[in-house]
């Protein structure tokens, strides 16, 4: 499996010096098993327009899966140009809302004038549109197990994604503490976090915060972000043997905490 790490950020873009070392792009992962390109994309955000390049500008032909319909996981939808050709070929997964959330009109919701100049609907190509269930998906010759995660604003999801050699597991937006408080004070070390990233290679997770803002930024009532800490702990309980934590930080405060969360990090790999 090779993963192609396009975009990390969330809320907005961040364009500028500050953000050069882990790029501007909100969240974005691209998939792809041994010698081929990339099939099966995880999250939209602005970081998929990097993906064109990625497949030498040939249509895109595979699946796109979302974690939830926030716009940081899907405004690059729109300007991904391998999948605004007449060639591509694309399917668009996204967490069940329950009645009334069919997935292409939750989209349709964002996605349409006034707010933007066409609809999902409109877009070149094939697309179809599909609502995920939780429990175990076979997508574009992945396993993929999806289980639902705390968050806020919406049903969301985290994966597990394996090609029989290699597994990943992607948690880019997770609020623990909405389980509350937990050991450490960062949230529960919940039975569904830890079934996705138990065992994982590699667990992509939400780093909004360090471990000292956290209680009083993301709190019962907080945006429903976690801490970095969060991730290297959840990794120890369920076993992932690395972590890559998305940074995933208000852009306003990036440049000041982009140290902090660091050290969290790398003190809590230690202990």
């Amino acid at each position: 499996m090779r993963v192609h790490i396009l975009g990390v950020r969330g809320s907005t873009p961040a364009p500028g010096p500050d953000f050069l070392r882990y790029g501007g792009h909100t969240s974005c992962l691209a998939l792809a098993h041994d010698g081929a390109l990339p099939t099966l994309v995880i999250d939209a955000g602005t970081g998929i327009r990097r993906l064109s390049a990625v497949l030498g500008g040939r249509p895109f032909r595979g699946s796109i899966i979302v974690g939830h319909f926030h716009w940081d996981h899907t405004q690059g939808l729109p300007f991904f140009e391998s999948a605004l050709s007449e060639e591509a070929v694309v399917s668009f997964l996204a967490p069940d809302q329950g009645p009334g959330g069919d997935v292409e009109a939750v989209l349709t919701r964002a996605m349409s004038p006034p707010h933007f100049p066409i609809t999902p609907a409109q877009l070149p190509g094939t697309w179809r549109f599909a609502a995920l269930q939780p429990g175990e998906h076979e997508i574009e010759g992945f396993r993929i197990l999806a289980l639902e995660i705390p968050h806020k604003g919406g049903r969301t999801f985290g994966y597990r994604v394996s090609d029989g050699k290699a597994t990943i597991a992607y948690m880019s937006d997770h609020w623990p503490l909405s389980f509350g408080p937990g050991p450490d004070g960062l949230g529960e070390y919940h039975e569904t976090a830890v079934a996705l990233a138990g065992g994982a290679d590699v667990l992509f997770h939400d780093a909004q915060y360090t471990d000292e803002e956290l209680p009083s930024r993301a709190g019962r009532r907080g945006n429903g972000a976690g801490a970095a800490l969060t991730a290297v702990l959840t990794r120890k309980v369920g076993g992932a043997w690395r972590t890559r934590a998305g940074y995933r930080l208000w852009p306003w405060s990036c440049a000041s905490c982009w140290p902090r969360t660091t050290t969290s990090c790398a003190r809590a790999s230690a202990s």
